[in-house]
């Protein structure tokens, strides 16, 4: 995490959930001596209740040893009923907003990888609420188009509500690359000619952390001016 930090690399994904906390335990120690005020820090909760989603950013606070996460986001909004329960009286995001308040939290987000229309409809639960999401996380690959698209469907709406886009899976967790038909630079690249403002890209050696860098390196965004 470190070399990568020191290379450049400062957005830093996480979740409550990843590895039985084990992965927020590891970032924590990564982002000790002076470390954390280097790095965007995110991380994601799957509580729908208020009493489950403040449990679970405490958790995740300690765990990062840090008094504050630049993100936190809803996880896995993969059912029609999470936006109602996240939304309702007693649910999640009053927890979340009382821990920004307390300036435990910068900003709010969520994610999914299940079907565009559900992105929608937490969209629509959020304006119904006088809310705008800060950030949104979604699959972003090659065969998106084909099938429930992400890119498609809801890319067009979070660009016009100037919600940041975090993609994800640009290699499908693997299974687009056993084709053989595009390479993890390719899928990279794919990713990047979207509107996105950051692409996660997950890495647990060191080539992956090189190619990472030079997935960056080689390309330009089309749509960006110059």
């Amino acid at each position: 995490m470190r070399a990568a930090v020191d290379r450049g690399i400062t957005f830093m994904d996480n979740s409550w959930d990843y590895n039985e906390g084990q992965s927020e335990m590891r970032m924590g120690k990564a982002l000790k001596d002076g470390y954390r005020q280097k790095v965007f820090l995110m991380t994601k909760i799957d509580g729908r209740t208020k009493e489950v989603a403040e449990r679970q950013i405490e958790t995740c606070l300690e765990r990062l040893q840090t008094d504050h996460i630049d993100l936190v986001q809803h996880h896995e909004i993969i059912r029609f009923d999470d936006p109602d329960r996240i939304f309702a009286e007693g649910g999640a995001m009053e927890a979340v907003l009382e821990a920004k308040k307390a300036g435990k939290i910068r900003y709010i987000g969520f994610t999914g990888h299940k079907d565009p229309h559900i992105h929608l409809y937490m969209l629509k639960v959020a304006a119904e609420h006088s809310f705008r999401f800060d950030t949104v996380q979604m699959p972003l690959n090659v065969l998106d188009a084909h099938f429930r698209s992400l890119a498609q469907m809801v890319l067009p709406e979070l660009v016009k509500q100037e919600i940041g886009v975090l993609g994800m899976k640009s290699m499908g967790d693997g299974v687009i690359l056993k084709g053989k038909a595009v390479s993890p630079m390719e899928c990279l690249h794919y990713a990047l000619s979207l509107p996105t403002s950051v692409v996660i890209t997950g890495i647990d050696k060191q080539e992956v952390l090189d190619q990472a860098f030079e997935a960056a390196k080689t390309f330009s965004r089309p749509w960006c001016k110059s």
